[in-house]
Order: C-alpha cells, then sequence, then structure tokens
C-alpha cells in the first residue's frame, strides 16, 4: 500500500475525530422542555418551555372544564370535566378529535402508557381506552369514590382520592392496595418517578413516598397557593398553583428553583412536561459534520 495513501487515511481520521469533538463541545443541550397547561377558567391549553417562556398561552381553546393532561409523542389528550369528554390535539395545537372519547361521568384525570389512556371518573371508576378512542373497558377499577390525579408506570396505575388516599391497581383492573398511602390532606395529583411518588396536597404542600407506600417527606415542598397537578421531567417538578395562577419549579429534593416560573395563568389544573429535540443542538452537529466531510472529500480528490 502507498504510504502516502495510508498517512492521507490517518490524517482524515483524526480530522474527522476533531469535527466530532467540535460538535459535542458545541452542541448546547441535546434537548429542552415544554410545558403544556390546563386552564380551567379560560378553557384553554397553554404552551410553555422550561425556562418559562411563553410559546402559545392559548395552543387550544374553546374547551369546558379542561382538567387533566397527558401528552404522547406529538399528541395532546385533555379531559374536560363538564361535557365528560377527551380530546386529542396535536403538541402544535391542532384538533385531532375534541371528542375521542364521550359520555364519561365528570372525568377528572388522566395517564396515558403506550397506546392506551387510562381516566379517572371522579364519582367512582377508572376507565380504559385505547389512543384510537376505543373502549378497553370502562370500569376497569370500580367502587371508588372522589378520584382525581391518576399517574402509569410500568403495569401499575397510582390513584389519588379526596379522601386522602393514594390506590394502586394494576393496569390490568387488580387491586394491588387500595390505601398504599394514607393520611394526605385533599390531593389532587400524582406524579411518578422510578421509584418515587410525589403528590400536590391542597393544603399548600407537595409530599413524597415511594411507590412501596413508604413515606419519604410528608412536605417536600410547603407554601403552595393550592397546588393542582403535578409533573416530573428528570430531576425537577412542575405544579400548577391554581389560586396564584402560576406554575412553580422545583427538584425532586424539595428546593426552589423558580416559584413563579410561568404566571398569569387563569385557574391552571392540569400539566404535562415533555422533552423535544433542541433543533441548534442538531443544527450545529450537522454542520460541523458536514464541513468535515466537505474538508475529507477535498483531501481524497486532491490525492
Amino acid at each position: 500500500m502507498n504510504p502516502s495513501s495510508i498517512g492521507c487515511k490517518l490524517s482524515s481520521f483524526w480530522l474527522l475525530a476533531f469535527v466530532v469533538v467540535l460538535a459535542i463541545a458545541f452542541g448546547i443541550p441535546s434537548a429542552r422542555g415544554q410545558i403544556w397547561v390546563s386552564n380551567d377558567s379560560s378553557g384553554t391549553i397553554g404552551e410553555y418551555t422550561t425556562s418559562g417562556d411563553t410559546v402559545n398561552a392559548s395552543l387550544v381553546s374553546g374547551l369546558n372544564f379542561p382538567l387533566g393532561i397527558a401528552v404522547s409523542g406529538s399528541n395532546l389528550f385533555v379531559v374536560n370535566g363538564n361535557s365528560g369528554t377527551i380530546g386529542e390535539y396535536t403538541t402544535s395545537g391542532a384538533t385531532v378529535n375534541a371528542s375521542l372519547v364521550s359520555g364519561l361521568n365528570a372525568p377528572t384525570g388522566i395517564a396515558v402508557s403506550g397506546s392506551n389512556l387510562f381516566v379517572t371518573l371522579h364519582f367512582g371508576t377508572i376507565g380504559e381506552y385505547t389512543t384510537s378512542g376505543a373502549t378497553v373497558n370502562a370500569s376497569l377499577v370500580s367502587g371508588l369514590y372522589g378520584m382525581m390525579g391518576i399517574a402509569v408506570s410500568g403495569s401499575n396505575l397510582f390513584v389519588v382520592r379526596t379522601n386522602g388516599t393514594i390506590g394502586e391497581y394494576t393496569t390490568s383492573g387488580a387491586t394491588v392496595n387500595a390505601s398504599l398511602v394514607s393520611g394526605l390532606s385533599y390531593p389532587n395529583d400524582v406524579a411518578v418517578s422510578g421509584s418515587n411518588l410525589f403528590v400536590t396536597n391542597s393544603v399548600g404542600t407537595i409530599g413524597e413516598y415511594t411507590t412501596s407506600g413508604a413515606t419519604v417527606n410528608t412536605s417536600l415542598v410547603s407554601g403552595l397557593s393550592n397546588p393542582y397537578g403535578i409533573a416530573v421531567s428528570g430531576s425537577n417538578l412542575f405544579v400548577t398553583n391554581e389560586t396564584t395562577g402560576t406554575i412553580g419549579e422545583y427538584t425532586t429534593s424539595g428546593a426552589t428553583v423558580n416559584a413563579s416560573l410561568v404566571s398569569g395563568l387563569g385557574y391552571p389544573v392540569g400539566i404535562a412536561v415533555s422533552a423535544v429535540p433542541e433543533p441548534s443542538t442538531y443544527a450545529a452537529i450537522m454542520g460541523f459534520a458536514s464541513l468535515g466531510f466537505v474538508m475529507l472529500r477535498r483531501r481524497f480528490v486532491r490525492k
């Protein structure tokens, strides 16, 4: 083999490696977060970044007492408490089906897992539906009362009730522990992260418990104003304060990041958070990569 050819390939390898290092170094973050929140008084869903910037305060409008909200890929699913429906919208605000599921009796919370939706009905049941709107089991779990928020983790559902409990059920409808956690103060919503549950209490706190029911900290965060919806993203919690019309951000360790990350909302209730690609990251990487390949091509052509 021609020594000069070997040298060319080696130098080309190191050039490409250098391009990759530059791409990583200047790629900035790999993702940014988006927040979607349902506003009770205005009947809207607003969209914000996890940095608190407004994307669209009325991304979706004309809703009827929107409560729980869930995000899956490029779709939002929202519960309309008064009309008894679940509406489906894109994360860009387009209507897919405003009455994807109808005929529900006082729906409150919603969680999505794969191609299935799990919905709490305040007066007694958990219903299961597909993300296409088909009924799987309208009474997957029954005989309950005062059900509010719901979270899903693997094959388990965690539901908060106004009687101050968190109940655990399987996604097949079996009862694991109807009073996994008790003694809560008018809980509204629950979020799960790994082996931990985070619960909003109307009295102004966020409590932390394990998925086995052990108490970690009953007042992980305190001093809130009727906290309602809660969502977790990485090591951060995002919670809606219904009375003050704000979204607060806290760490999962309880530290305050920004108590008024977003303000001026109209009785915010449900909240969902999702990471989406950061265009600048990929643009930077592709830019460096393209430059590198052009340089490589030129070297080979000259040889």
